[in-house]
C-alpha cells in the first residue's frame, strides 16, 4: 500500500511520459521498476508539484551513513534553493566546490486515501517528485538574497517584500545550497482501488477518502502592533 518509486534499467522514451517537447531525459534513477505508466517527464508536471508542496526532504551520505533531512525549498527557474545554518554539515559539505554534495530530494503531495475491498490493494493517490543531482553552496551574496527571498515567497507568495530583508549578520548565520533540475521525474497516482474480479462482491466499503491541505484563518501575534491588518495576500492561500 505504498507509492513505489524504485529505479531500475531505462525504457524506450515515448511521449506518453512527457519525454518530449523540451521534457527531462529520463535517466538509470529516475525510471520507476514498478507503473513506469505514472512516471511523468515533463516540466510542467514537476514544476507544479514543486511549487504546490513547502516541504522537501534531502537525503545524503554522511559518514557512510544515508542522512534524510525535511527542510523548506524554493525554486527559481530550473533551480532549487535550500537553505540552513552555516553550522550544518550537509551545507558545508555543499561548499566544496568540487564535487559538491551528492544529494536525492524529494517532494510528495498525498491526494487520497484509497480503500480497496483487500488489504493488499490499499494504496494513496499521491504526487511526487524525485530530483536527483549535486548541491553547491551559493557564495554570491546578490543570488543568496534573492535565493532567500524565493525561499519566503515560496511559503507565502509575496512576504519577501512585506517582511525586513536580512541583515549581514543574519546573512552570515545563514547558507544557501542550489541544486539544478536535470536528473529529474515525477509520479502520480489517481484514481479508485484496484479490486481483483472474484473481490467485487465483498460486503467492503471500497472508494477514495479525499485528503488536501487547509488554510485557516490568520491567527495575529499577541504582541502586533494596533491598526496592521491582515495582508491581502494571506487570503489567497
Amino acid at each position: 500500500m505504498t507509492a513505489t518509486t524504485d529505479t531500475q534499467e531505462m525504457p524506450e522514451t515515448d511521449g506518453a511520459t512527457g519525454t518530449t517537447g523540451g521534457g527531462y531525459e529520463p535517466t538509470a534513477r529516475t525510471v520507476p521498476s514498478r507503473s513506469r505508466e505514472r512516471a511523468r517527464y515533463d516540466r510542467e508536471t514537476v514544476h507544479s508539484i514543486l511549487d504546490q508542496a513547502y516541504v522537501c526532504h534531502l537525503g545524503f551520505v554522511r559518514d557512510g551513513a544515508p542522512v534524510v533531512l525535511p527542510t523548506l525549498y524554493g525554486r527559481v527557474g530550473e533551480t532549487l534553493y535550500v537553505h540552513g545554518s552555516t553550522g550544518s554539515r550537509p551545507l558545508l559539505a555543499a561548499g566544496q566546490a568540487d564535487p559538491g554534495l551528492p544529494v536525492c530530494l524529494t517532494v510528495t503531495h498525498v491526494d487520497g486515501l484509497v480503500l480497496a475491498r483487500s488489504a493488499f490493494h490499499h494504496s494513496i493517490n499521491y504526487r511526487s517528485v524525485i530530483v536527483h543531482g549535486t548541491a553547491y553552496q551559493v557564495t554570491d551574496e546578490a543570488e543568496r538574497r534573492m535565493a532567500l527571498d524565493a525561499l519566503v515567497d515560496h511559503v507565502v507568495p509575496g512576504r519577501s517584500a512585506d517582511s525586513r530583508p536580512a541583515n549581514a549578520k543574519e546573512l552570515a548565520a545563514t547558507a544557501v545550497i542550489r541544486l539544478d533540475l536535470n536528473e529529474v521525474s515525477a509520479k502520480l497516482r489517481t484514481g479508485g482501488p484496484n479490486d481483483e474480479p472474484e473481490d467485487m462482491g465483498l460486503p467492503y466499503w471500497s472508494g477514495v477518502v479525499p485528503v488536501a491541505p487547509v488554510h485557516g484563518t490568520p491567527i495575529p501575534a499577541d504582541d502586533l502592533a494596533p491598526g496592521i491588518a491582515t495582508p491581502d495576500y494571506l487570503a489567497a492561500l
